[in-house]
């Protein structure tokens, strides 16, 4: 391996003065990665407000403003310097800003605890796929419940040779805390990756208030025992939660300063949570007891580092357009109009569930209160040859992995959800018989 770079090493000794358990946690390319302060960028910065600035690396018009082609920018109502230049790597300073108070005031456990300021990714995909560039190397192994979103192979597994340490999602009807407890407490101490992904893809399941404080006690106890955990938070359905009792902030504002052991990693966006799948926004905010400006400072460096050698930057124009609605007086009236449909959605399910009964002979609901799906197990017929049946004979699309069967309500109409289940108790019916 070649000798780090001046750079890396000065943001690794920032990190190792203030907690020498988060530099550990690093893979070698977390250790290597650096933000580079000179070279190209810095001779940009040196010249910004000269009379004559022949560093940018995009083209601008006679009078500086981005050359563009009219047939886009008349499309667009937004500024064209809000539009065609590369965003910072990091992402823009005035989102970053938003989205962090943002976090604070969706999270208000947080208050008083000191966290990183957000670097902005190309979506949660990304953020994930930053995540492994940071913390796992070859052969590292993630715990993760048996119901995960099937992406988290290519990104982790594929990607970085990342094993998936799996245990059972539940037991009796809630989070199987006790599983992840012996997944963690298994083997030597050592560093550890987690996977907290709430509300769950697949199965739309968000702790109960009681069970997220008993998450944070398992990973304080593991890092008790000596482990150095990195907590990954997928927090991509964020906020979607529709029955009381159950975690309505992120396990975030629970894990960001519970420990020095633990690094809480929140892995965030606008894809689900605003409704703007195709804007590619994410954000990667660090948490960790005892931090400093200087030690968040070096893990966003190293973030923004990973980030420009891999895409360069997130869109511009999303960010733009993104800070904006976020800061419009309206925001908060026009999530909350989407937010319920999707509760609405979710109510009628409740209700067809209970009043169906017979159902019970066909498929079993697994737990769910939130996000945009919700997971059934069918009994005496294999979930595939039911999804296979749907669309052969009732023109009805389901996924499945992991043996259950995935039911999207984020996007069948109200109206439909009665026949929807109507067509998977008939299909595994016909399944039954044969």
């Amino acid at each position: 391996m070649s000798p780090l770079n001046p750079q890396a090493i000065e943001l690794n000794e920032s990190i190792g003065q203030v907690n020498p358990c988060v530099l550990d946690m690093l893979s070698k390319r977390g250790h290597g990665i650096f933000f580079p302060k000179k070279g190209i960028l810095a001779q940009a910065a040196a010249a910004k407000g000269k009379d004559i600035n022949a560093t940018i690396g995009i083209a601008l018009e006679d009078d500086g403003t981005p050359l563009c082609l009219d047939c886009i920018a008349e499309r667009v109502e937004l500024a064209p310097g809000e539009v065609f230049p590369y965003a910072p790597s990091f992402g823009r300073p005035d989102l970053r800003a938003t989205w962090r108070e943002m976090i604070y005031r969706k999270n208000p456990s947080l208050a008083g605890i000191e966290i990183s300021q957000p670097v902005v990714t190309s979506a949660l995909t990304h953020g994930l796929s930053m995540c492994g560039y940071l913390f796992a190397d070859e052969g590292d192994a993630m715990i993760i419940p048996d119901l995960f979103w099937g992406n988290y192979r290519l990104v982790f597994c594929n990607a970085y040779g990342v094993r998936l340490n799996t245990y059972t999602t539940f037991a009796r009807d809630g989070l199987n805390v006790e599983g992840l407890q012996e997944a963690l407490l298994d083997g030597p101490p050592g560093k550890k990756l987690v996977s907290l992904n709430f509300p769950n893809n697949p199965t739309g399941y968000t702790p109960t208030e009681a069970e997220a404080q008993q998450l944070r006690d398992v990973l304080i106890e593991a890092a008790e025992r000596g482990n150095k955990i990195v907590a990954l938070i997928d927090d991509a359905y964020f906020g979607l939660v529709y029955e009381d009792g159950i975690m309505k902030q992120s396990i975030f504002s629970l894990l960001a300063d519970a420990h020095s052991g633990i690094l809480a990693v929140k892995i965030d966006g606008a894809t689900k949570e605003d409704y703007a799948w195709g804007f590619r926004v994410g954000f990667l905010t660090f948490g960790v007891k005892g931090a400093t400006t200087d030690l968040y400072a070096a893990l966003e460096a190293k973030t923004g580092g990973a980030i420009r050698g891999n895409v360069s930057n997130s869109p511009n124009i999303s960010q733009s357009l993104l800070n904006m609605a976020f800061t419009s007086p309206d925001y908060n009236v026009q999530k909350n109009e989407k937010y319920q449909t999707l509760r609405r959605r979710y109510d009628k399910i409740r209700d067809i569930l209970a009043q169906r009964t017979d159902y019970q002979e066909a498929f079993r609901a697994l737990p769910f209160n939130s996000g945009y799906f919700m997971c059934l197990e069918t009994l005496d017929a294999d979930a595939e040859s039911v999804r296979q049946t749907l669309l052969s004979d009732y023109s009805t699309g389901i996924i499945v992995a992991n043996g259950v069967v995935r039911v999207a309500f984020s996007s069948t109409p109200y109206d439909r959800l009665e026949q929807l289940f109507d067509n998977i108790y008939k299909a595994v019916k016909a399944i039954q018989t044969r």
